[in-house]
């Protein structure tokens, strides 16, 4: 419900938006539209930092993946969900910003530290204090909803034992992964302590399509090596080969043409996952001391398995 009414924001502050544009482009204000590219780089690495940031805005393409086991139908509605809500996300994400050149320079849009709350302020005059509300309510929904849905990764990877074993375990009376928000919310609040939204979103992207070309890989070699495997969503082999070459640059670019420390260090973070994953995944060690902690945390969260929870 909650996501339902933020939804409901988000849209109709991108209906007052495209709307003023389209009328500012009736009345013949398309001067800085008209620019193109004019000043921009053709820097490989430079390129590949704004991928980072306009592929950021469209990451919510993998977050309906996280939910499959709650989805009905799931074969035919998963795809359907994507075919329908990708290109519409980027219908209004085009016309959104074909609207803020309508009003605002290159260089406002740049400067800009909200560029929607510039925009209201230029066209809307004293109404320009709804769009800040919006925009408030649209990133406060965006942020609700991404917390809800990646707790399912440690949920799911505790459930396969990648995980501490209390992170596969729901509240008893709400049924919601309760160990696995709080874990996610613990790492949300050390990475906005750690670095300013820039960097983070630098990192985040260098990681996060190092694991998508990984996964993009493992489709094409899994197309070959179990030709038999059950498959209940099936795309075509360029799909996932056009992903690879793209996952490669959006990888590879930054760290050829213009290598920063920060990089190698996302990449030892990465790799210190292996301290982790050697002993206690591959070796499958216990600690004593995590039956002790996973029943003090089930008293303090009044958690247990899914199995043990009706309904």
């Amino acid at each position: 419900m909650m996501n339902n009414f933020f939804t409901v924001a988000k849209l109709l502050a991108i209906v007052i938006v495209v709307s003023v544009g389209m009328y500012m482009l009736a009345m013949g204000h398309y001067e800085h539209l008209a620019t193109g590219f004019q000043g921009t780089t053709t820097s490989f690495s430079e390129l590949a930092n704004a991928f980072y940031f306009g592929l950021w805005a469209y990451d919510g393409w993998n977050n309906l993946n996280f939910v499959t086991e709650e989805l009905v139908n799931p074969h035919v509605n998963l795809p359907r969900s994507i075919m329908i809500g990708i290109p519409l996300v980027t219908v209004c994400y085009v016309l959104t910003i074909v609207s803020y050149l309508t009003v605002l320079s290159p260089p406002e849009l740049l400067a800009a530290d909200a560029v929607a709350v510039g925009f209201a302020n230029y066209v809307l005059g004293p109404m320009a204090f709804i769009i800040p509300i919006l925009v408030a309510a649209s990133a406060y929904g965006a942020s609700n909803g991404t917390c809800l849905i990646a707790s399912r990764l440690p949920f799911v990877a505790a459930r396969e034992g990648h995980s501490a074993e209390i992170m596969s375990y729901v509240q008893v009376n709400r049924l919601t992964p309760a160990p696995a928000l709080i874990f996610n919310g613990i790492i949300v609040f050390s990475m906005i302590c750690a670095g300013n939204i820039g960097g983070l979103i630098d990192f985040f992207s260098f990681v996060a399509w190092m694991f998508y070309g990984g996964t993009m890989v493992t489709v094409v070699v899994m197309r070959f090596t179990e030709k038999d495997l059950p498959r209940p969503y099936k795309v075509p082999i360029v799909i996932p080969l056009v992903m690879i070459v793209v996952s490669a640059y959006l990888v590879l670019a930054p760290i050829i043409e213009n290598p920063q420390v920060e990089y190698f260090y996302a990449l030892l973070f990465l790799l210190s996952g292996l301290c982790f994953y050697i002993p206690f995944v591959h070796f499958k060690i216990r600690l004593r001391i995590m039956k002790k902690f996973t029943r003090l945390m089930q008293l303090l969260l009044n958690c247990a398995p899914t199995e043990s929870v009706p309904g």
